[in-house]
């Protein structure tokens, strides 16, 4: 078998005497995922990114809708099309609508199947019919105190301590609105992007490090402890950005809502092929009533604490997202005064294993 590289993103393989140089090429620049099929059923040609839908295994097709309509094509010789709906991967509610387009090449039994992934549309659609009422209702608050702190301001022109007063006030506000914005533009990036179609093999250790990092500033202030565990280590496939993103946000939500001079530890551990990073914090837990909507839009359960802490009741649906578009999930686990523990999980690559730590 002969392999070839036509482009960065797309790797073809194919047997010279069944499908020329000229069909890879033009294969290559169609706009659907493909896979060239012979007569014995083996898959002489197949574009890289099919590898995200698990459509096959050992150079055949392993999805059972597929087989019957390559089967039909072979039968009538006519071309045949059909919708498909496939999980992302072994967890979650996150799905791949494909239209799957089946198309006879030849007389000698060769086939070729079309993949067309239309599921950022259709979800894109389902989301932003609500999310432009929520957001319309969220940035409401943070202008509306700004533009009553301004009057405040303008009527205290005789009293100094009252300027500084409303001045750090609209600080605080300001700061609020900027934060909710980056959330909002972070959100709508996630809704728009299918990390999966142009994923990287990510490295989660470096990943967890960098989120740390990133949140170092944050738990020193408040004097909390930051303890990493890594018990295993762990690759899956995604984007780097969108991980350290969701996992950032875990570890600000436990150093948040966390009293000063306690811990907050992460662990990294590989179970039954899952990557599993839990956030641990020793903070004022969650209702158990609250523990289904926690992770809604702007869903907050203590509005207080989180307009105290600069929250925008959008970072745990970001968490959410990410888990979802990667294929995995995100849990909690909660006792009121006792603290949480929230954990993501994300299927290990089939390209590197996951190796326990010793």
């Amino acid at each position: 078998m002969s392999w070839i590289k036509r482009r960065p993103e797309v790797v073809e393989y194919f047997n010279p005497l069944e499908i020329t140089p000229a069909m890879a090429t033009l294969l290559s620049n169609v706009d659907a995922e493909a896979i060239v099929i012979g007569p014995n059923d083996l898959i002489i040609y197949m574009s890289d990114s099919v590898n995200n839908f698990n459509l096959q295994r050992d150079n055949r097709i392993n999805n059972e809708s597929l087989q019957h309509l390559v089967r039909a094509v072979r039968r009538s010789g006519n071309i045949q099309e059909a919708t498909m709906e496939l999980p992302r991967g072994p967890l979650g509610t996150g799905t791949h609508d494909l239209l799957v387009r089946v198309i006879p090449l030849d007389a000698n039994g060769l086939i070729c199947v079309l993949i067309f992934d239309d599921s950022e549309m259709r979800r894109l659609d389902s989301i932003r019919r609500d999310f432009v009422a929520n957001i319309s209702h969220e940035l409401k608050t943070p202008i509306g105190a700004l533009s009553i702190l301004s009057e405040a301001v303008l009527g205290a022109a005789d009293d100094p301590e009252a300027i500084v007063r409303f001045a750090n006030r609209m600080q605080a506000e300001s700061k609020r609105l900027s934060d909710l914005v980056q959330e909002i533009i972070n959100l709508s990036r996630l809704q728009d992007d299918d990390p999966l179609k142009n994923a990287k093999v990510i490295d989660l250790n470096e990943v967890l490090l960098n989120a740390i990092d990133q949140s170092e500033l944050n738990a020193s202030a408040r004097n909390i402890e930051l303890i990493y565990s890594e018990q295993a280590q762990a690759r899956i496939k995604g984007d780097q950005s969108q991980v350290i993103m969701a996992i950032s946000n875990l570890i600000e939500n436990a150093i948040n809502y966390s009293p000063e001079g306690t811990r907050v530890a992460i662990a990294l551990r590989v179970n039954d092929g899952l990557a599993e990073v839990s956030v641990t914090d020793q903070g004022i837990g969650i209702p158990e009533k609250d523990l289904e909507r926690i992770f809604e839009r702007f869903y907050r359960v203590d509005p207080a604490r989180s307009r105290a802490t600069g929250g925008t009741g959008l970072g745990l649906s970001i968490v959410k997202h990410v888990a979802t578009n990667h294929g995995g999930d995100v849990s909690v686990w909660s006792v009121e005064n006792a603290g949480s523990t929230f954990t993501i999980r994300f299927p290990i690559t089939s390209h590197l294993t996951a190796v326990e730590a010793e």
